[in-house]
């Protein structure tokens, strides 16, 4: 599965520069929706494109590494052991 670290990265942003940064700042600096944003930080395996991807790296200046990560579920753990 993979997991994307959007909450972080904000909450890394927000320390360096000081203040509150908001899903509506994002969405207007980015033009991906604000319901996208919310979906890639809350809902467990969102399923999104490339684009969003690309626009987030930019927005928070990382490499795609950064904003996501491969994890291993449950159930891939269970079909490594069959």
């Amino acid at each position: 599965m993979v997991r994307f670290r959007f909450k972080e990265l904000m909450a890394e942003k927000e320390f360096q520069e000081g203040r509150r940064i908001t899903l509506e700042e994002v969405s207007k600096a980015t033009g991906i929706h604000r319901t996208t944003l919310s979906k890639v930080s809350n809902q467990k395996g969102y399923n999104t494109t490339t684009e969003v991807l690309d626009k987030l790296c930019e927005f928070f200046d990382v490499e795609l590494g950064a904003l996501a990560e491969h994890i291993k579920d449950d159930s891939e753990a269970d079909a490594s052991h069959e």
